[in-house]
């Protein structure tokens, strides 16, 4: 209990988003699948018997105060009644605003991690409600499941999905989401889609592309060059860019060519979350 544990914090991909309407609150209603990746964050922890929850590393031009991390250990301190702290290291891989889900999916795994080092014992659907407190994303990430996503996107399916290896981009842009979410040209009535729609491979649109593209050159460039090998598509609101291939070898073929302005990892699709299965060995 006194040592460091090391648990995975992985990016995810948005196959597909659309906005199909809104709620009388404001919130825009969602479709889109999550495709969890077998890279990402790592959250280092250690057990503290003070109650204090103290962040080391974290993500650069981020306050303790306002790191997603951080306020996921508070916010199971607060459910569970726990009297323990913890120390929280985070490793930043994935980039801030890239549309990648790497806050989201950091509040997450301090969720499932400290649940079990602080043996609070909440079931994964308590764990996932106390996670869509901090945002709209955590929730998939708690479940630790490739995912069909409506409502906010905390209504999930999980979806079986084939074998595939992504290519992704980061323009170096921190694209904000609100600024997108405002957007006067935003499409926020499109047609609903259907999971077989999806799994027939027609749906492959992202709301947030166009306004992207318009707003952000770094984006468009990264969209423009990536398409020349395929289909390159934007991850939630970017500005992460990705392009799907069948095998290993076409994937790193084509970043192995990516110009210097920008930066690739090849990550394989994966149904199962890593944070996923790390919380199964622990309790096994």
């Amino acid at each position: 209990m006194n040592g460091w544990s090391a648990w995975p914090a992985p990016a995810k991909l948005n196959l597909f988003l659309r906005i199909v309407g809104r709620r009388a609150d404001g919130y825009h209603l969602l479709q889109t699948v999550f495709r969890m990746l077998d890279w990402g964050d790592e959250i280092r922890l250690r057990v503290r018997h003070d109650g204090e929850i103290v962040r080391g590393q974290g993500a650069d031009g981020i306050d303790a105060d306002d790191d997603l991390a951080v306020r996921a250990a508070r916010a199971l301190q607060r459910a569970s009644g726990t009297e323990l702290g913890t120390n929280i290291t985070v490793d930043k891989r994935i980039p801030v605003g890239a549309g990648l889900g790497g806050g989201s999916s950091d509040a997450a795994t301090v969720l499932v991690a400290l649940n079990a080092l602080w043996e609070t014992r909440l079931s994964r659907p308590q764990l996932a409600e106390i996670g869509l407190s901090l945002g709209a994303d955590v929730p998939v990430f708690v479940h630790g499941r490739s995912a069909w996503a409506e409502g906010v996107g905390e209504k999930l399916s999980p979806v079986e999905l084939p074998l595939r290896w992504y290519v992704v981009l980061d323009p170096h842009v921190h694209v904000f989401t609100a600024e997108l979410f405002q957007a006067p040209e935003l499409t926020r009535h499109a047609t609903p889609a259907t999971i077989a729609g999806f799994v027939s491979g027609g749906i492959v649109d992202n709301a947030f592309e166009p306004v992207a593209r318009a707003r952000y050159p770094q984006v468009a460039s990264a969209l423009e060059w990536l398409g020349r090998f395929g289909m390159a598509r934007l991850s939630g609101s970017g500005g992460a860019v990705f392009l799907e291939c069948e095998d290993e070898a076409k994937a790193r073929g084509v970043a192995m060519r990516c110009p210097a302005e920008f930066t690739t990892v090849v990550a394989r699709g994966l149904d199962i979350s890593p944070l996923d299965q790390a919380a199964a060995g622990y309790q096994n």
